[in-house]
């Protein structure tokens, strides 16, 4: 079985996350949408909300199975068994950095890392620019699924 993580703070998911998972589930047996504990971060969402989030708009696909972790990706990746990891490129900022973090996953365990270059459609999005937009009154539908513009608007403007 070909296997692969998504991995991500997907605070909250947006349609650019979407897309990179929904094209990596026609491309692998199953994804594995791997949400990061960050206990350092202030999340908008708990864990727990992001996986429902994240449960709810990938059930369309058969073979995505959302989980979570805390640590070393590596690790979560040996531990699930899971030989390869897929990340979406926005821009050349997100390249350089993501680069050096598949040498280091690679070095340290073999685990390989594949990039998609994101669907210009969402080459702009990032879940902060999603809150703060939505912070301020401006709107996001179209940006996110219709189930976290909802959850979005009743968390940050009440």
């Amino acid at each position: 079985m070909r296997r692969v993580v998504c991995p991500g703070s997907f605070d909250p998911v947006t349609n650019g996350h979407l897309d990179i998972i929904g094209r990596a589930s026609r491309l692998y047996d199953e994804v594995v949408v791997a949400v990061l504990i960050n206990i350092e971060k202030k999340s908008l969402f708990t864990v727990e909300e992001r996986i429902e989030m994240l449960q709810a708009v990938t059930k369309e696909y058969g073979n995505v199975r959302v989980d979570k972790f805390h640590g070393l990706l590596v690790d979560f990746c040996k531990q699930q068994e899971i030989p390869a990891i897929v990340k979406g490129l926005r821009a050349i900022s997100d390249f350089d950095y993501e680069l050096q973090m598949a040498q280091l996953n690679y070095r340290m365990s073999g685990v390989e890392t594949l990039f998609m270059s994101t669907n210009p459609e969402y080459s702009f999005l990032s879940s902060s620019r999603i809150k703060e937009i939505t912070r301020y009154g401006g709107d996001v539908s179209g940006l996110v699924p219709d189930l976290v513009h909802e959850l979005l608007v009743e968390r940050l403007r009440g």
